[in-house]
């Protein structure tokens, strides 16, 4: 069962400004979600519904939603650690 992904426009501008090797690991571990939306490591975020963060690089974090019933991921924010919690 594969789930779909997509990204808030606000996620693909953020996405863009990265640099490339960046942009490369963040991919990969994006494309991982639509196999494994809850793989180890990743973290329910407090006071939000339905929002989880994985870890790329260590400095790097993908916040997204997951909609269990339309087998749907939407990724919210990606950046660095300090900001993507702002």
């Amino acid at each position: 069962m594969s789930y779909e992904v997509g990204f808030k426009p606000a996620a693909l501008r953020q996405l863009r400004k990265l640099d490339a090797d960046v942009q490369i690991a963040i991919i990969a571990e994006i494309e991982f979600l639509g196999d494994n939306p809850r793989p180890d490591g990743c973290k329910k975020l407090k006071g939000k519904t339905d929002l989880y963060r994985i870890r790329v690089a260590n400095t790097y974090r993908i916040v997204y939603e997951i909609q269990d019933q339309q087998l749907l991921i939407t990724v919210i924010k990606v950046g660095h650690r300090r900001e993507v919690y702002r």
